[in-house]
């Protein structure tokens, strides 16, 4: 969120509008671990809620710019991260007259899936500092600003349980990428150990990865890599994961 805008109204009824905002959910996986990227609000703006502390990525919704919630999704993404993202969803809405002490305000929370090669960060005009930080650590202490605690654990819960029968890790990888590297995606997603055995299985049975040819494996053997077929959407599996046995 940045500063606080001026409260509009509405001129044929007579009261004041909420602030509107998007905020940002945003994953990736490294070092072995499912992260998500915060800043750090500053603390020399007397203005500012919640200084210093961290906060998920977002900002009010600039009229003159976004045609629709989407778009402002996709402009902070865009600023915070350099990239677009491969997968952006609409998670929900939070809204109430106690969440932002600067007044009543509504948020719509989108959550997005990006690889982490090659991502330069961006802190903006507004935030102390931007970093990725471990998932399972900041839920297990989630002293974050506004109700971003509660939002961020809404969508690893949603992630989860996408992951458990869809293809959607597969965005968190850059293409191309093999089997063995795909399933370690979805074990590091799902916080547990997948079947390997019927995993080869089911990623070929569903017919959404294309063959790029043969790249570098995790063991330094060639192993055929690949693509996703259609990246506008993950592909849905008829049933869920099992853990390994």
């Amino acid at each position: 969120m940045t500063a606080k805008p001026s409260r509009p109204r509405a001129a044929s009824l007579g009261f004041p509008l909420p602030f509107t905002t998007v905020d940002l959910v945003i994953f990736t996986v490294s070092d072995e671990a499912l992260k998500v990227l915060l800043v750090q609000r500053p603390e020399d703006k007397a203005s500012e809620s919640f200084p210093g502390w961290w906060a998920l990525p977002g900002g009010f919704v600039n009229v003159d710019v976004d045609r629709d919630l989407l778009a402002c999704a996709e402009r902070k993404l865009l600023e915070k991260t350099g990239v677009r993202s491969p997968y952006l969803e609409q998670l929900g809405s939070w809204g109430g007259a106690a969440r932002d002490p600067r007044g009543w305000s509504a948020t719509h929370v989108y959550f997005a899936l990006i690889p982490s090669r090659d991502i330069e960060l961006a802190k903006g005009a507004n935030a102390a500092d931007v970093a990725w930080l471990k998932v399972e650590e900041v839920l297990a202490n989630p002293r974050l600003g506004f109700d971003h605690a509660a939002i961020l654990q809404a969508a690893v819960e949603r992630l989860r349980g996408r992951v458990e029968y869809t293809s959607l890790p597969a965005f968190l990888l850059a293409e191309p990428f093999t089997l063995p590297q795909l399933q370690r995606i979805y074990e590091i997603v799902l916080n547990r150990d997948v079947d390997k055995s019927g995993f080869r299985t089911r990623m070929l049975a569903a017919q959404f990865l294309v063959e790029e040819g043969y790249v570098e494996g995790s063991s330094n053997r060639p192993a055929m890599g690949y693509r996703l077929a259609d990246r506008s959407a993950p592909v849905v599996f008829p049933r869920t994961f099992s853990p390994r046995g």
